[in-house]
């Protein structure tokens, strides 16, 4: 009957331990060295307000985290983070609800958040399309003197205004 090989020694295989923790044991007259294996537990509630539903305490177990797998291992957990706050987006004092999820560890980049709220998802795609025009801009004389012509002029900027609102509909 083979014994299933442990995490510790797998490990040792990839990398050497960071912690080393051994301790004497004396046997008869000689006195020999004992490692002991460094294993943590942590235990918290990852989930934050997750939408599947928790099992209980004791019908949990452990789960073996590393590099390779922690995207599976967020997915599995699906950890959400749903509140409220204030609205400095915009002269009212207002507020807009936020429901951010996470499936992987790309989800708490800078981008994936603003994507996930909604005010904010509609700077960046205004931000987005005023370096769209910008980059258009370059190099073309017409264009930045047709642009220029109409932000000039009141009259010409609620025609375009009146326009833009006509194609929206």
């Amino acid at each position: 009957m083979s014994k299933v090989e442990s995490v510790q020694k797998r490990l040792q295989k990839v990398r050497p331990p960071r912690v080393q923790m051994t301790y004497d044991v004396e046997i008869g007259d000689a006195t020999e060295n004992k490692e002991l294996p460094f294993v943590m537990g942590v235990v918290g509630d990852f989930g934050g307000n997750s939408e599947s539903g928790q099992k209980r305490l004791k019908d949990r177990a452990f789960v073996g985290i590393d590099s390779d797998n922690f995207d599976e291992v967020m997915k599995g957990v699906a950890p959400r983070a749903a509140f409220k706050v204030a609205n400095t987006l915009g002269d009212d004092k207002s507020s807009f609800s936020v429901d951010l999820k996470f499936t992987s560890l790309g989800d708490f980049r800078p981008e994936s958040v603003v994507e996930q709220v909604g005010p904010l998802r509609k700077l960046q795609e205004a931000r987005t399309k005023l370096a769209d025009l910008r980059n258009k801009l370059a190099g073309n004389d017409k264009l930045e003197d047709l642009l220029s012509d109409v932000l000039g002029s009141t009259e010409k900027l609620a025609t375009l205004g009146q326009q833009a609102n006509a194609t929206k509909d």
